[in-house]
């Protein structure tokens, strides 16, 4: 039961339902606000945030054409000393070491007769060859009539590296949820603040003080979440898919539109799925739960805590593990906070 001061304390602070909603407005609005002030900070840094979340792709890109550099220098090598040319005696660690210092081969064919006069116009020897018309192409011409080169480009100069985007106005659309969401991140704490203000308007002075220690560990385990998803996760997710990808022949093209919005939705399934120790510890409170139910049921919770993590990550077992081990790590970090965080001395009726 509630005690007396309390009793006065809560009468003095009364407001009716009017007067509630003007409250809640009035929060909605301030967040309004600080969201639109943190959007156009956002608006200043947003193309270095667009670039920066490239940069997992970026990497895994490299290294899956390095592989497949890797890959193609090796039977190059391999035809090259089936013809009787002169070729390195470890093929594997000459092909290896192509691709170690960034150099993706390329095949391209010339004309015969074309090649002997840029020859012989560079050297300024030898018999001068007829240049051949240019408006009319030649006749028979085959491709056993070609020359075969190999050229090697720089990796980091190769486009494929690139993310594309298929429509005029993408790119800026891109830009915009970029500075959304730095936006939505400057003012989280302001945002926070302002509705928690308002919830805390309906509570005792002794249940205030929650308010303090629930938001700072709650905006701290997302951010624990969302970092884990973007630091390491994104490393296990891209290698999978394009590992699928070279297993059927296909070499990935990513539009910046998609991959923001798979960079946005993973860390913000972590960072949602870390607010399991509060769930649990509100459960509790409310007599949904009972910490005995947490500890006998949990054959059950990892069971739950597995398809959930198969469900918000993609199909490759490794970042299914590193969302699932952190969880029923957490799960029994929840058990052990509603057994020893101390209850209210008193009960307050509803």
């Amino acid at each position: 039961m509630s005690t007396p001061d309390q009793e006065d304390w809560l009468s003095k602070t009364k407001m009716s339902f009017s007067e509630h909603l003007e409250e809640l407005r009035l929060a909605l609005f301030r967040s309004l606000i600080a969201l639109m002030i943190g959007t156009l900070v956002g608006l200043y840094f947003g193309r270095s945030v667009v670039d920066y979340i490239q940069t997992p792709i970026r990497d895994s890109l490299e290294s899956f054409y390095r592989g497949q550099a890797q890959e193609t220098n090796l039977l190059r090598l391999q035809e090259q000393q089936k013809a009787g040319a002169g070729v390195p005696g470890d093929l594997d660690s000459a092909a290896e070491k192509l691709a170690n210092d960034g150099l993706v081969a390329y095949k391209i064919y010339v004309n015969r007769q074309h090649l002997a006069q840029v020859l012989s116009d560079l050297l300024d020897e030898g018999p001068r060859l007829a240049a051949p018309d240019a408006e009319a192409p030649p006749v028979g011409l085959s491709r056993k009539d070609l020359i075969q080169l190999d050229v090697y480009r720089p990796l980091e100069e190769d486009p494929r590296l690139k993310l594309i985007s298929l429509s005029g106005h993408e790119p800026f659309m891109v830009y915009v949820k970029a500075s959304l969401v730095v936006g939505a991140m400057i003012t989280s704490p302001f945002v926070f603040f302002f509705i928690w203000d308002f919830v805390a308007a309906g509570l005792y002075k002794h249940e205030r003080k929650y308010i303090y220690v629930f938001l700072p560990m709650s905006l701290g385990l997302f951010l624990a979440g969302a970092a884990l998803a973007f630091f390491v996760v994104f490393d296990f997710v891209l290698e999978f898919l394009f590992w699928f990808n070279g297993q059927m022949g296909i070499n990935p093209t990513p539009q910046i539109s998609e991959w923001i919005s798979f960079v946005l939705f993973l860390p913000l399934g972590f960072g949602v799925s870390f607010q399991l120790p509060l769930a649990m510890l509100f459960l509790e409170r409310i007599s949904v739960f009972s910490v005995e139910s947490y500890q006998s049921q949990w054959k059950i919770a990892i069971l739950v805590i597995s398809i959930l993590s198969m469900f918000l990550t993609p199909a490759d077992p490794g970042s299914m593990l590193l969302m699932a081990v952190p969880l029923i790590a957490l799960y029994f970090g929840g058990i052990a906070l509603c057994r020893y965080l101390p209850r209210a001395a008193e009960k307050i009726e509803e």
